[in-house]
């Protein structure tokens, strides 16, 4: 009869814990992110994953609070995507107005829409579509 070995994986490597501080400071940034979007609240809401209106109003005026993972994760992707249209537009009016423009990558439907069907698919998908039309520098 063969003799059987156990295989072991390696761990599945943890996403690096994000402290208060910086939670803050990325509802801070999404804050004014969201502001140079021209994004309504509810807007800003769904892309958030639902968070109430009354959260993200108190987000409007600076009472900060925790964040869930899930959250943390929509903020991540919803910052890159900021980051990718700086780099890829000299202009900033064109990189914030490029968000609500139709796009035939996502089928005529603008990034927005996309990312206004709430799951954090969403925004991921817009994010990678952004990194792959900035290649990889």
């Amino acid at each position: 009869m063969p003799h059987l070995e156990l295989v072991t994986q390696p761990p599945t490597p943890q996403a690096p814990d994000i402290s208060l501080e910086e939670a803050r400071a990325m509802q801070r940034a999404i804050v004014n992110l969201f502001a140079r979007w021209g994004l309504t609240d509810d807007e800003a809401c769904t892309l958030l994953g639902g968070i109430g209106l009354r959260t993200f109003s108190r987000w409007k005026s600076g009472d900060l609070g925790r964040t869930s993972t899930d959250l943390q994760a929509r903020m991540s992707n919803l910052l890159g995507i900021h980051k990718a249209l700086r780099l890829l537009f000299d202009e900033p009016a064109r990189a914030y107005g490029w968000i609500k423009r139709p796009n035939t990558a996502f089928g005529d439907l603008s990034a927005l829409q996309v990312m206004l069907g709430g799951q954090l698919t969403d925004l991921m998908r817009v994010r990678r579509y952004l990194d792959a039309q900035r290649g990889v520098w």
